[in-house]
């Protein structure tokens, strides 16, 4: 199932209207020229100003987790989708302040982060490929893994509807030596991710948005959704482990960076077979987590078209 040319419309609306230039760098400058308390406060009652007045997302948000919750009465859901918006721009802002830190003030912010399973796979001297889903602080976590462990990154993704967005994204990351490497030509993209591999190195994705033809189709609660194919793919080609990685909020601010069950793709199975099974791993695992915090998974737009 590919998505309609009315759901890419809604997804390049969320970018234009939520995440577009003008918002992204008001949102940056305050978060860094006022106290963390204010920027809280201000995302607080910016957060319900979207809820309200962003009709078309905060119903997108609901639909969507109705899917999750099903059994819930449409209170409990419009609850659970201004959560989601608080939830998102608290992520995006201690995003950002953690980009003023070094290790030590750094490491409070997390209560747990236990890389072993980590460093078991980039033993094995086959780089690993961290695949994550829109779904908690995802950029956080690139953040803990170069400040408390040194890891050598590179993100890969699509470029962002709006530049300016990307070019400060761009920036953030470098400042810590993150490579972010944007889809191309995906041969050419194929090839680059293989070299990095190769070296050893750390490739992070996520999955749960796929990009034009590069998609598989998995069940994820429920109804066919067509997730990212490449990572799978490229695991199939390099013998790379796929590890899930989900930076999670705990109530009390700090955050908890979870690791998955490895997956294995398999190559003694035919390419799209061990593809597939691979990436319906991956959706299994994401949608564990989503059901247990539904308020952490950012798509501000109709995830799935009926």
């Amino acid at each position: 199932m590919m998505r309609s040319d009315s759901n890419l419309s809604a997804i390049r609306w969320h970018a234009g209207v939520l995440n577009n230039g003008v918002v992204f760098g008001a949102t940056y400058y305050g978060v860094t020229h006022l106290p963390r308390a204010c920027s809280y406060a201000i995302g607080h009652v910016g957060t319900w100003l979207a809820f309200r007045l962003m009709q078309d997302g905060t119903q997108a948000v609901v639909d969507n987790l109705r899917a999750i919750r099903p059994q819930a009465g449409e209170r409990e859901l419009r609850y659970l989708a201004l959560l989601t918006y608080r939830s998102y721009a608290r992520d995006t802002i201690d995003f950002i302040r953690s980009l003023e830190m070094d290790r030590a003030r750094f490491a409070p912010m997390m209560a747990s982060f236990d890389a072993a399973a980590l460093d078991d796979l980039l033993a094995q001297g086959r780089g690993v490929l961290l695949v994550g889903g829109h779904f908690g602080n995802w950029e956080l976590g690139g953040v803990a893994l170069r400040l408390l462990h040194g890891y050598a990154l590179t993100v890969i993704g699509k470029a962002e509807a709006s530049p300016i967005v990307g070019a400060f994204r761009r920036r953030m990351r470098d400042s810590f030596g993150i490579e972010t490497l944007e889809i191309g030509q995906m041969l050419e993209t194929a090839l680059r991710i293989r070299g990095l591999l190769s070296a050893n190195r750390i490739v992070a994705m996520l999955l749960d948005r796929h990009i034009g033809r590069d998609c598989v189709e998995v069940t994820f609660f429920g109804r066919s959704t067509p997730f990212l194919r490449t990572p799978a793919m490229i695991g199939y080609l390099s013998g790379a482990p796929l590890l899930p990685a989900f930076m999670i909020r705990r109530p009390d601010g700090r955050f908890d960076g979870l690791f998955g069950e490895p997956i294995r793709v398999d190559a003694s199975q035919s390419t799209e077979k061990a593809v597939h099974a691979a990436t319906q791993t991956f959706a299994r695992q994401l949608e564990h987590h989503i059901r247990e915090r539904p308020h952490l998974w950012y798509q501000f737009y109709p995830y799935w078209r009926t």
